[in-house]
């Protein structure tokens, strides 16, 4: 019963019902990236992403972001991008995260120059 009420109700766990339907009757599949979102377009042109887990906007990679914003890219050509080996992965964003980046995270990573005077 929970389950059903989150998936009525509840959009942020993942796709209400009126998602799935508007999908399902409505929806051409385009692909997939590689965390497992699915990209789908309806006949007038209106784009829209089912993510695999948690919604978050920063968990679409960069040549699928330029899709869904109509920025002409190489996705609309050919969805088999192959990265080069000197691209890092593509990351979410992690703010908010243990894995956030913030200065001096390690106590001892930045020493200081100098030393403070003694009174």
């Amino acid at each position: 019963m929970l389950t059903l009420f989150k998936k009525v109700f509840i959009w942020w766990n993942q796709e209400t019902i009126g998602t799935k339907i508007k999908t399902i009757f409505f929806g051409k599949f385009v692909g997939i990236d590689s965390f497992g979102n699915k990209y789908y377009e309806s006949k007038k042109g209106k784009r829209w992403v089912i993510y695999s887990s948690e919604i978050d906007a920063s968990k679409i990679p960069v040549e699928w972001y330029s899709w869904m914003h109509f920025t002409p890219n190489k996705i609309e050509k050919k969805h088999d991008l192959n990265k080069y080996n000197w691209q890092k992965p593509h990351k979410p964003n992690l703010t908010g995260t243990d894995e956030a980046y913030f200065p001096n995270k390690k106590k001892d990573a930045i020493k200081k120059k100098y030393k403070v005077w003694k009174k």
